[in-house]
């Protein structure tokens, strides 16, 4: 038999403390186990997608801008039956193809209708006075992005389109005129209707101010309702500003 060296035995002796130390209780496989690997985020800290109404106006909000009856001339008193608005939720915005507008809308309350684009949310009432049953109406829609752009564009070409239509009441001819109108939120027109077998025409104002669309109407005074539109539109745009 081969006797080991002294050297050899020292050198064992030497090397137990390290095997003790790795196999000690201090051990675990814990400790030679790799890093753990970096959490994978899910679905719920990905960032919610953005509400597309967020800082619109409600229905109720545009109605709170549109002018009092203090307002309105003497002898005029609101139509309950022409007072809407969407409250305080929104509807789904849509567009309709309008190949060939219907130019009669123009003749009507809510005439934005013509351009077949519908927005969130709007308000609006119609004062008419009995006695000379003159009307005067007014409406707010507000509309998602660049929408309220498209709409008073539409309005802006709407008398190239419409030159004249039929009034089903009368059987007669309106004529429809149409230009820009300065001084008035980002964009104006005005439309002024006119029609021999009326008493007086009547004048249609559409201002946009940033997504919000006010367009109103009216047939009272002896020029066509036109220093009374402007007012009134001037007045809504100056209100929505304000509450911006």
């Amino acid at each position: 038999m081969r006797l080991s060296s002294p050297a050899a035995k020292l050198l064992a002796l030497a090397a137990l403390p390290l095997a003790l130390t790795a196999c000690g209780p201090g051990a675990s496989k814990t400790s030679a186990q790799a890093a753990p690997a970096p959490a994978v985020a899910t679905a719920s800290d990905k960032a919610a997608p953005a509400e597309p109404n967020t800082g619109l106006r409600t229905g109720t909000q545009l109605k709170a801008a549109l002018a009092p009856a203090s307002f309105f001339p003497a002898g005029f008193a609101l139509d309950a039956a022409g007072s809407r608005d969407t409250g305080d939720t929104y509807e789904q915005p849509s567009t309709a193809e309008v190949p060939m507008p219907d130019c009669t809308k123009l003749g009507g309350t809510s005439w934005t209708e013509i351009t077949g684009i519908a927005g969130v949310s709007f308000a609006e009432n119609d004062y008419v006075d009995k006695n000379s049953s003159a009307e005067i109406s007014q409406e707010i829609d507000v509309y998602r992005g660049d929408t309220a752009k498209t709409v008073t564009g539409a309005l802006g070409r709407i008398s190239t389109a419409c030159k004249t239509f039929q009034d089903a009441q009368t059987s007669s001819t309106v004529k429809v005129a149409e230009k820009p109108t300065a001084g008035l939120g980002d964009e104006a027109y005005t439309i002024t209707l006119t029609d021999p077998a009326w008493q007086n025409g009547q004048t249609l104002i559409a201002v946009r101010t940033g997504t919000s669309v006010v367009t109103v109407l009216a047939n009272d005074g002896s020029d066509n309702g036109a220093a009374t539109a402007r007012k009134l539109a001037a007045q809504l745009f100056t209100g929505l500003k304000a509450k911006a």
